[in-house]
């Protein structure tokens, strides 16, 4: 019999790096590196967030208010003097304001709206996967059966049934793309 040592042949490269030397990345780490190494994207993530930053705290920088009548300015065209970086409209209503408020409500129906979807859909795909079988199929057929209606047919309904209200314009949308969420 040979002792076990003598059976193990010496690594090359373990014998050259000593404990300590490489230092390995988590996934997580990686796709960061991979992120910031593309150009368009680091662009595109920046530009982004500018928007977002310009959308959330524009209207409380600019002097004027959304729904301020300025009857001396009606249908101006953009005037950096006048303080109408976008002009006015008709009503003497300034458009970058207007513009940066329907922005806020933009980014209010993408954020509730995913949530929402988000609890709908995780909460039934997790009880479809939970009880499986028979029931889990079921379940996948109703989601089937909603995926065949038109998108706006489903949110008009939902309307209809719940009234006509900016929150509920936020739970018909969610409630409807609660099918991918639930298929994951």
């Amino acid at each position: 019999m040979t002792n076990s040592a003598e059976n193990h042949a010496i690594d090359p490269f373990e014998a050259a790096l000593q404990p300590g030397d490489v230092k390995g990345r988590s996934p997580w780490e990686d796709a960061w590196h991979r992120l910031l190494k593309n150009r368009a994207a680091v662009v595109s993530a920046l530009i982004m967030g500018g928007l977002v930053l310009l959308v959330v705290f524009g209207p409380v920088v600019i002097n004027w208010e959304a729904d301020f009548t300025d009857w001396d300015h009606t249908s101006a065209p953009p005037s950096f003097s006048q303080g109408h970086w976008f002009g006015t409209d008709a009503v003497g209503r300034d458009i970058l304001v207007r513009t940066l408020a329907g922005g806020r409500i933009s980014l209010l129906v993408g954020l509730v709206a995913t949530l929402v979807s988000l609890a709908i859909g995780v909460t039934y795909g997790a009880m479809a996967g939970y009880f499986g079988g028979r029931t889990d199929r079921v379940m996948m057929r109703i989601v089937d059966i909603i995926y065949a209606l038109p998108f706006m047919f489903f949110v008009i309904l939902l309307m209809v049934v719940f009234g006509r209200h900016i929150v509920l314009i936020f739970v018909a949308i969610g409630a409807v793309n609660w099918l991918d969420m639930a298929r994951i």
